[in-house]
């Protein structure tokens, strides 16, 4: 048991189909912070584990093993992108988890940068990184972004920007 603890990265949740088995009283806060029967998870290990084997299907959120499949309740997204760094040519994302996820385009949703994680799977950008992000970020033709990996990646219009 402790090997599957100390893994690193989630597992192929995507290959495993089990029967659903009901919901559990697990919820993902607003923060990222995991919950039991109303208390915080406090272990970060016990936390690292539920995550890798976390799948989306749909707008609902469950805990997969090849042999069965719970329910859970994400209040917004799983995973807060809490810290940056630069990497080469790229930037890279790390999560409230300690997953490295390279810059990939955003979601705005209410003036909130959401950005995919994995698995069909959003993080929500932390104000402290997305300001870091900002800081970067250059007008290049009508859109104001970075480059990343040789992309570039929007953060919002040209336009929108009042300068």
């Amino acid at each position: 048991m402790r090997g599957l603890i100390e893994s690193k990265g989630p597992a192929p949740v995507h290959l495993w189909d089990p029967p659903f088995c009901g919901d559990i009283d697990l919820r993902i806060d607003r923060n990222g912070d995991w919950h039991h029967e109303g208390r915080p998870i406090t272990r970060p290990a016990m936390v690292r584990l539920f995550a890798n084997v976390l799948k989306r299907e749909g707008d609902a959120y469950f805990l997969v093993t090849p042999a069965e499949k719970v329910g859970i309740v994400v209040e917004d997204v799983p995973f807060v992108l809490t810290d940056l760094r630069e990497e080469d040519d790229r930037i890279v994302l790390t999560t409230n988890l300690a997953d490295e996820v390279p810059l990939s385009p955003l979601r705005m949703k209410g003036g909130v940068p959401y950005m995919h994680v994995r698995g069909g799977m959003e993080g929500r950008i932390d104000r402290k990184t997305f300001y870091r992000l900002v800081e970067r970020a250059e007008v290049e033709g009508d859109a104001f972004g970075l480059r990343s990996g040789g992309a570039f990646v929007a953060l919002c219009a040209a336009e929108d920007l009042d300068l």
